[in-house]
């Protein structure tokens, strides 16, 4: 299994944060420009990556205030798995990892493992910008 993440700091106590993050209308604020097609509802979401695939994913398990995870609902050409975790800091801040984890072979690693960074990296830039705005 790959693993890939990201982490920032977030000038927001956790159940702020969390609560933007456990509803997935909101994480299309959080996707790049090569996203399109989005149509979510709180606990599901549907969206094509650009010249890639269309994904549908789901909330599958959540730890309030803490976790949120969310995986594929239709087949998928790997094992994926998007998770948000939570770290209290007590002063107000939070720390927020994105880990995206896949099941990948050596050439999908090579071929996909740089843009899931890029996107792990934009989703917790732009969480951190949402938010301290």
């Amino acid at each position: 299994m790959t693993i890939i993440e990201s982490k920032v700091q977030i000038n927001k106590p956790a159940n702020e944060v969390f609560e933007f993050l456990s509803d997935l209308n909101n994480h299309q604020q959080l996707m790049p420009d090569n996203i399109y097609n989005w149509s979510s509802t709180k606990d599901e979401a549907r969206f094509t990556i650009q010249n890639m695939a269309k994904l549908a994913i789901k909330i599958s398990s959540i730890i309030e205030n803490k976790e949120i995870i969310a995986t594929p609902t239709e087949d998928v050409p790997f094992a994926l798995e998007l998770k948000w975790t939570l770290n209290d800091n007590g002063d107000g801040q939070t720390e927020a990892t994105h880990a995206i984890s896949a099941d990948l072979n050596m050439m999908m690693k090579m071929i996909v493992a740089g843009p899931l960074q890029k996107l792990a990296d934009h989703q917790t830039n732009t969480l951190k910008n949402i938010l301290s705005a």
